[in-house]
């Protein structure tokens, strides 16, 4: 018996080292963990029906549709085959307010999930006219400088309805992404060599996670994140967004219409990225014969629009506070955005219609964001004297889709993404 276990002891203490080396190899591989962070409208959706649910239509509900989960956004191949669903699908992303709780939720009868939190396969749509548009050439980028997804690359989708509301008010869906990134960026450091993370996101998300990180305890922020590199936002959101939740609902000739237009009505994101009153003031931004609108004549402009007092008294108390009172993150941060691309400054509907196609006034930015955005954030965040690192960065001729699709912007962004792995932060 001694024998055998002087036998096995190489054995043993061979596998101890490998082991340990391994874990040593991964500690000290260079690369920091990097968690991505979509846009909006770029995470993936499942739903459910139970018996509760009311179709708008008889060619909805569970009789068409069944119990089982199936892919509610973006099911691009299932409404090519069979376009009869789009009511149906329409419906269903809808959030209803609950005066009783005091929050948004599904309609009744609609039970819905994230696809794929953790990773960058719930990104992306199966709709070719939106190739490249959710993070998937930066995927491929990052996987070309060393990344590997599920390893030291991650994805945190979120339900893009849904958006932060001024704290102390019920935001359960939100709460919910807060506790899972903490998760997940506390596991991505853990697989990592307890190297702290990179957050990288993209539009809508970066809004997300600045709110995520200023909800977080300053100690944590700091022991988990390396370095946050937001793409494509500024701070006090754009005059463009005034357009698509202005639309009288309707029949929506597809889904990603009924998303921006009928749907978003309903989403709790609505308000999130209308022009701040603190960037915009008393600037006209919507344009009619009878009535200029302002950022600060907002509550105006929607009920001009047709959102009811309580959905106007909702923009007031949930979204309008966390416009204006966006904070530094106080972890090392670089902003990186597009500009020379002609960008609406104001939208023109001169008889007010505003289900008509507005007339544009362009400035400069990135085809969404304007420039002055981008500085307002600049101020912000870089005039802080606790934020211990900010750097601003402007790429010409950039669009917002371009920033995470076009091969000179994306190597840009992969450079700032490799230089947060290296610099150190006194």
């Amino acid at each position: 018996m001694e024998a055998q276990l002087q036998g096995l002891m190489p054995l043993v203490l061979l596998l101890f080292f490998a082991g340990a080396l391994s874990v040593e190899d991964q500690a000290t591989s260079g690369l920091h963990p990097v968690v991505l962070v979509p846009g909006n409208t770029c995470s993936q959706l499942d739903a459910r029906l139970t018996d509760e649910y009311e179709p708008p239509t008889p060619g909805c509900g569970i009789r068409k549709q069944g119990r089982d989960w199936f892919r509610l956004w973006e099911n691009f191949t299932a409404l090519q085959e069979d376009p009869a669903l789009l009511p149906c699908y329409a419906d269903q992303l809808r959030l209803v307010f609950d005066p009783v709780s005091g929050d948004y939720r599904d309609v009744p009868g609609v039970k819905t999930r994230v696809v794929s939190f953790g990773s960058t396969r719930g990104f992306g749509s199966d709709n070719p006219a939106r190739k490249n548009v959710c993070m998937e050439g930066l995927v491929e980028a990052l996987e070309g400088v060393g990344y590997t997804e599920g390893e030291n690359l991650f994805g945190a989708p979120y339900d893009f309805r849904y958006a932060p509301a001024a704290p102390g008010l019920p935001q359960r869906v939100f709460s919910d992404f807060v506790s899972s990134l903490t998760l997940l960026v506390e596991r991505a450091s853990r697989m990592n060599g307890n190297k702290p993370v990179i957050l990288v996101t993209h539009s809508f998300g970066g809004l997300f996670t600045m709110e995520f990180l200023n909800r977080s305890p300053l100690q944590w922020r700091r022991r988990y994140v390396k370095h946050f590199v937001m793409l494509c936002l500024g701070v006090g959101g754009s005059p463009l967004n005034m357009w698509p939740i202005a639309a009288s609902p309707g029949s929506p000739p597809s889904l990603l219409y009924s998303v921006l237009t009928y749907g978003n009505r309903s989403f709790a994101s609505t308000f999130s990225l209308l022009p701040s009153p603190k960037v915009f003031g008393d600037a006209p931004l919507v344009v009619t014969q009878a009535k200029n609108y302002s950022a600060e004549d907002m509550p105006e402009f929607l009920a001009a629009a047709g959102f009811s007092g309580d959905e106007v008294e909702r923009y007031r108390t949930r979204a309008l506070p966390v416009t204006l009172n966006l904070r530094a993150p106080l972890v090392p941060m670089t902003c990186i955005n597009g500009f020379g691309v002609p960008t609406a400054d104001k939208l023109v509907f001169w008889d007010g219609n505003f289900s008509a196609r507005p007339e544009f006034v362009n400035g400069d930015g990135d085809g969404q964001i304007n420039v002055q955005t981008v500085w307002a954030l600049k101020s912000l965040i870089g005039d802080d004297p606790d934020q211990r690192y900010f750097k601003s960065i402007l790429i010409p001729n950039t669009t917002h889709r371009g920033m995470i699709s076009d091969e000179f912007a994306l190597k840009r962004v992969i450079s700032e993404v490799l230089e947060a792995n290296q610099t150190t932060y006194s």
